[in-house]
């Protein structure tokens, strides 16, 4: 998700540009807007974002100032400038400050568009450069954790993988000093340099990028930013694990493949419900011990074992994404013993569901 600040001294040029990014696309969302430059500045003190979208002439500070402090104070923001003045010396200034762009008013929404891919295209440009040099800097002093994954993976050791991608976030935050942002690219590369280890077994999966839909506002507070970041880093990870894991083990039987997805789609509409393994042998047509025995076979754990991932996966993101006492998270993916979710968490994540709460926001 790209957040962008707008800075105008007209209200109107501030809604108009708010309409046209939220036309854009759905990853591209207005975090704030601000009169002036100083206005802009004293936002940013308290608040996250990747792109700050500028006028040039502002009482107060004008947009070639703010575009400097931007610079000094947050250098991973990106500019982006939006003028009614067709000059010539402005269009350079705003060149030598790195703007990505000069825009002229009225703003024509298509070059707004195109300026806005741009912008996205620098930041991941950026982002995944700073990512790649502290790979190759880290990378070989951490060689352990990199054959931990690869056993994982090679013995489809699927239990241990949550504490794994624990252990894995913490390492690469380590890596970060604090540059939150480089989470999710670093993510990306340790999977793909898990993918280049396992290529010598005709091992053969392209991941996705990923996203981070769903897991913070807009608007994001710099107290949050370390959470949402991580999050998403854990987002990235896991899936990216699920994805080695499946890989890994093949796909046996296309027909027995399509079944086993129909399975976990149930369970995965329905982790709320107390699910009956009839009702669910009656779902996908199948005699029940045999649907649970090429459960086993094809996934290598049994339906229960799947079922209590779903909902711990849940659990998880309840506890992290809201304020809910533990007894509503239990009941919502389950469970109306508390004391028992406790213990399933503890044994799925290596931690209560207290200390995995204080661990990953501590």
């Amino acid at each position: 998700m790209i957040r962008v600040l707008i800075v105008d001294d007209s209200s109107l040029i501030r809604d108009s540009l708010s309409a046209s990014i939220e036309n854009y696309n759905h990853t591209t969302v207005v975090a704030g807007t601000a009169a002036n430059g100083a206005k802009a500045l004293d936002w940013l003190e308290f608040h996250y974002v990747d792109l700050c979208i500028t006028d040039i002439r502002m009482p107060v500070m004008d947009g070639l100032a703010l575009i400097g402090e931007v610079n000094q104070r947050y250098p991973w923001v990106r500019c982006l400038v939006v003028s009614s003045y067709d000059d010539f010396q402005y269009a350079k200034m705003s060149i030598q400050l790195h703007a990505l762009d000069y825009i002229l008013k009225p703003v024509d929404e298509e070059i707004l568009f195109s300026a806005l891919d741009k912008a996205k295209e620098r930041l991941d440009e950026d982002r995944n450069r700073d990512a790649a040099q502290l790979m190759l800097r880290k990378l070989p002093h951490h060689k352990q954790m990199v054959d931990k994954w690869l056993e994982h993976i090679r013995t489809l050791h699927v239990e241990t993988l949550p504490l794994l991608i624990v252990e894995t976030l913490e390492l690469l935050e380590g890596w970060v000093e604090g540059n939150f942002n480089l989470l999710n690219p670093l993510s990306n590369l340790w999977l793909s340099t898990i993918i280049e280890e396992l290529s010598s077994e005709r091992f053969n999966l392209k991941l996705e990028e990923g996203n981070d839909f769903g897991l913070g506002d807009a608007t994001l507070t710099l107290q949050a930013v370390r959470s949402y970041f991580r999050l998403c880093a854990v987002r990235r990870l896991e899936e990216g694990a699920n994805e080695l894991v499946d890989t890994m083990r093949g796909i046996r039987d296309q027909q027995s493949v399509k079944v086993i997805h129909k399975i976990k789609h149930y369970i995965d509409q329905h982790y709320g419900d107390q699910i009956n393994l009839q009702d669910l042998a009656d779902h996908v047509a199948m005699n029940k011990t045999y649907m649970c025995t090429l459960f086993k076979q094809e996934t290598e754990m049994t339906i229960g074992t799947y079922t209590v991932a779903i909902r711990m996966k849940e659990a998880r993101n309840l506890l992290m994404e809201t304020s809910e006492k533990i007894y509503t998270i239990a009941n919502q993916v389950g469970y109306e013993d508390v004391t028992y979710f406790s213990q399933l968490f503890k044994k799925h994540y290596g931690l209560s569901p207290l200390d995995y709460k204080k661990r990953m926001k501590s």
